[in-house]
């Protein structure tokens, strides 16, 4: 992921910071909880594509 591009690139709902999880290839919203994937090196930035973490996957995160 470009890291520009990272840093250009919020979440489409909050708002906020996205953090990259690269063994997923999903950038990850953690205030809304929801990890949005990449596609041929293209952000899906759709709430219908997100995935909602677990709470696992979110205690993991901090």
């Amino acid at each position: 992921m470009n890291r520009k591009l990272l840093d250009i690139l919020v979440c489409p709902i909050c708002k906020g910071k996205l953090r990259f999880d690269r063994e997923a290839d999903e950038l990850i919203c953690k205030a809304d909880r929801l990890a949005y994937p990449i596609r041929d090196d293209i952000p899906v930035m759709l709430e219908d594509e997100a995935r909602r973490i677990s709470l696992e996957e979110y205690d993991a995160l901090s």
